[in-house]
């Protein structure tokens, strides 16, 4: 039987999850949530590293993390928002029927981050309707039964330019030596005069938990407006 998870976040390429939400996985683990990492691609060819190392470092950095990891098969550089990549993403919502779905936000400076926003947003929709046996491509969906996720959360891209706002950020600063770690797994990615990338990455979040009053935060925007039964569940912030 395949299983379910509560929670799936889905990234262009390897690291592209433990960038913008690392420390929001290794939370919601130690919380007893269930968690599928998705790559579109392989991330090949690895800036550094010799090929297949980026996958191995990918498998290391989800286990870090308390997560499980799969990968699709596009192209790194050559991902594009098509019915095909749509209905790959679809597939695996409606096999694994996760709750919440994070991936990134990107507006373009680089292409498969600007792809992935668009296949994810529209993949959840083609998950949620039925009768794809006539559609061209569709019969992936066709024996598995629509699902429809309670909600879709966006993380900052790292590549892009700041937020001015967002709608909500999760506390991770006790998780975030785990999120570092799996950082430090990708070598294939962060070596040589990349390394730095890591700093500022901490700089943001570091950042973000300024805002709200504690050391690292991470920060996502809601697909939809934010509803709550109770209002008492958001913690306290400074000045209000």
């Amino acid at each position: 039987m395949t299983r379910r998870y509560d929670v799936m976040a889905v990234g262009a390429h390897p690291d592209d999850v433990e960038v913008f939400m690392g420390g929001t996985v290794a939370k919601l683990g130690r919380m007893g949530y269930s968690f599928l990492l998705v790559d579109l691609c392989s991330g090949e060819p690895a800036r550094y590293g010799r090929p297949g190392e980026r996958a191995e470092q990918a498998r290391r950095a989800a286990g870090i993390l308390g997560a499980e990891r799969i990968t699709l098969d596009l192209q790194d550089r050559m991902i594009r928002d098509t019915p095909e990549a749509r209905i790959a993403v679809a597939e695996l919502i409606r096999m694994h029927r996760p709750r919440i779905v994070f991936t990134s936000e990107g507006s373009g400076v680089h292409p498969d981050h600007a792809a992935v926003t668009h296949i994810v947003t529209n993949g959840v929709f083609y998950a949620r309707l039925p009768k794809w046996d006539a559609l061209p491509g569709g019969a992936a969906l066709a024996d598995t039964e629509p699902h429809e996720i309670d909600r879709l959360f966006f993380g900052h891209c790292r590549m892009e330019g700041p937020w001015s706002r967002f709608d909500f950020a999760v506390d991770v600063s006790e998780f975030y030596d785990v999120k570092l770690a799996a950082l430090a797994a990708y070598e294939a990615v962060f070596g040589d005069d990349q390394g730095g990338l890591v700093d500022r990455y901490a700089a943001e979040d570091r950042y973000v938990g300024s805002l709200v009053g504690v050391r690292y935060a991470e920060a996502f925007k809601a697909r939809a407006p934010l509803l709550v039964a109770d209002p008492a569940v958001f913690s306290r912030v400074r000045y209000g």
